[in-house]
């Protein structure tokens, strides 16, 4: 399906959340399952909302709404980051492949404050 070309699925911060989401849901499958409704439940909400509130913010009409719904998916990302230390203490996983899904957050984050940074300046000139 193709869109408009003014798509919230056209923007590339909306591009990376959501394949680091699809990365999270897989490794949610692979969680012990004394913490289906705890961490699990959790990380699934809050991998959920990254890419909901680039969706949301996107459709908003005014620059302000849309970098408020940003700032509440950076918040969610860095849920994700300290749950993802959760298993790392845990032990559930291996480090390095938890640290490498860090790195893609962080990475995620640069973008987050990127397109943060890029709204406030449109907001700015108009």
């Amino acid at each position: 399906m193709e869109t408009s070309g003014y798509s919230f699925e056209d923007l590339e911060v909306y591009k990376s959340a959501r394949e680091f989401r699809k990365k999270i849901y897989l490794l949610l499958g692979k969680l012990p399952t004394d913490e289906k409704y705890n961490l699990q439940s959790q990380m699934r909400r809050a991998s959920l909302s990254l890419t909901n509130n680039i969706a949301e913010g996107h459709g908003r009409f005014h620059y302000q709404e849309n970098i408020q719904y940003l700032r509440q998916t950076r918040g969610s990302l860095e849920e994700l980051i300290d749950d993802l230390n959760v298993c790392i203490d845990e032990q559930y996983f291996d480090t390095e492949f938890i640290d490498n899904l860090k790195k893609e957050a962080y990475e995620l984050l640069k973008r987050i404050n990127g397109y943060i940074s890029y709204l406030k300046k449109r907001k700015d000139e108009n």
